[in-house]
């Protein structure tokens, strides 16, 4: 009984040496590296109007301001009065990635800012320029006019473990400079918002604030940006994400030598390979990319490629699952010829594909197989029972709304019959007049919805 009480107080006493020396690293990893992290704030001025009114107020339209015009010419916004621009606040986090003054962050951390403050540890403050921005790694590159600034050093994602402790350094609900730390739980993650992006999930307490700050592995090194949290409350609940370094840095580098973000383009809808799918199709295991659907004219069709045709390896590089995919062909240089191994009717073929570049309206296929067009709509057109069934013989199918879509009140289920009058039929007509509206322009759409129909003002934001 001795024995196990005194190996219980052994391993009570490791376990508390081996915790002091954890802290330990995350305290030696703040003093060494946390001169290297940013505070970040912005300011936006609110857009309003000649009558003083944003301009996204209802009923603020031509006859509304000549009433004020008339009859209130000395208010504000009118001839004789002033209104000035509504600034609204933001804060969020970063670091400096080069010591002449180089700072990565989130790019909806600075989204449509009109100003960027940039506060170092030593309490010094500069007004930053965005470089670029990239929204689908929701990356961002800022640049503060400073020499021989700290800066951070930056690891390897893919040698981080599951498992591995990490820690965060950010300006959660603004107290600056605030350390977390945790665990990775997870690599490779898969979120419906972004299909380029293969997330590392950790369990380090992140929160509005934190957003474009650093994770660090143990060395002291970078290994993700902060970006996105999971949660039911809008706080820290266990659930994190960050974009992994290399992926970042691969964004930065474009984004300085060309100013935009150039990605690969296959051309397809895909969907995942469930079990019931493996078996119809006579493949060993759940495993690749099926092709639902081939872009008319894209890279793909120009292959060969069809419709059922699964995925097994692209470039060489094994498809474990549909999400594998638009990360893997994202990466590659528009223009670049891809070897591609498929399972087409029992048996394994190689096909060779020529990328062209993501056009700007197209989303990454999801794992529903759903493709979504410009303003963030999936769209299907109509089988001759559904016409039927609505007495039309045009219009597409709302499959799902995001982003612009759903802002504007478009839902599943709605029957999109014209745009800016003119009638769609096919998902391409669909495309090429949405592609024909600036953004920050809106475009009518007529919508059928149940037995009536109405116009729907389909705002597009800029990319």
């Amino acid at each position: 009984m001795r024995k196990v009480l005194t190996t219980i107080a052994m391993l009570g006493a490791l376990s508390t040496s081996a915790w002091a020396a954890a802290v330990m690293d995350v305290a030696d990893l703040v003093e060494s590296q946390g001169p290297a992290v940013v505070n970040i704030s912005t300011t936006t001025l609110a857009k309003r109007s000649t009558n003083g009114m944003s301009p996204d107020m209802p009923g603020n339209n031509e006859d509304m301001q000549e009433f004020f015009r008339r009859f209130f010419p000395g208010m504000p916004g009118m001839p004789g009065g002033s209104m000035p621009d509504t600034p609204s606040h933001g804060a969020g986090s970063g670091f400096i990635v080069g010591s002449d003054g180089t700072i990565l962050t989130n790019a909806h951390v600075v989204r449509g800012a009109d100003e960027v403050i940039v506060k170092l540890t030593d309490k010094r403050k500069f007004t930053a320029k965005v470089i670029g921005t990239d929204t689908r790694t929701d990356v961002a590159v800022l640049k503060i006019t400073a020499q021989n600034l700290p800066a951070v050093k930056l690891g390897n994602p893919d040698a981080l473990r599951v498992g591995e402790a990490v820690a965060a350094i950010g300006s959660p609900f603004g107290f600056e400079n605030s350390v977390t730390a945790g665990i990775v739980s997870a690599k490779g993650r898969s979120l419906p918002s972004e299909s380029y992006v293969p997330y590392i999930q950790t369990d380090v307490a992140i929160n509005p604030g934190n957003s474009g700050g650093p994770l660090f592995n143990m060395k002291g090194e970078v290994v993700g940006i902060n970006s996105q949290i999971y949660s039911r409350s809008g706080g820290y609940q266990g659930v994190s994400f960050a974009i992994p370094i290399d992926v970042a840095m691969e964004v930065v580098s474009q984004l300085k030598s060309g100013g935009k973000v150039s990605r690969g383009w296959l051309g397809v809808v895909i969907q995942e390979v469930s079990s019931d799918l493996a078996e119809s199709f006579g493949l060993d295991r759940p495993r690749g990319a099926l092709i639902a659907q081939v872009q008319p004219d894209g890279p793909a069709a120009k292959a060969g490629l069809q419709a059922a045709d699964v995925i097994l390896k692209f470039n060489g590089k094994p498809v474990e699952n549909s999400g594998d995919l638009p990360r893997m062909v994202g990466t590659v240089k528009p223009g670049s010829s891809i070897p591609l191994e498929i399972w087409r009717k029992g048996k394994v073929q190689t096909i060779s594909v020529v990328l062209t570049e993501l056009p700007a309206e197209e989303q990454a296929a999801s794992k529903s197989g759903k493709a979504y067009s410009r303003g963030g709509l999936a769209l299907a057109e109509l089988t001759a029972e559904q016409r039927r069934e609505i007495g039309i013989d045009y219009g597409l199918l709302v499959q799902d709304a995001t982003g612009d879509a759903l802002r504007a009140g478009i839902r599943s289920g709605d029957v999109i019959l014209a745009v800016n009058n003119g009638k769609v039929a096919t998902v391409e007509a669909f495309r090429k007049a949405i592609a024909a509206v600036p953004a920050g322009k809106a475009a009518a759409i007529l919508v059928k919805r149940g037995d009536g129909s109405l116009y729907v003002p389909l705002k597009i934001s800029a990319d």
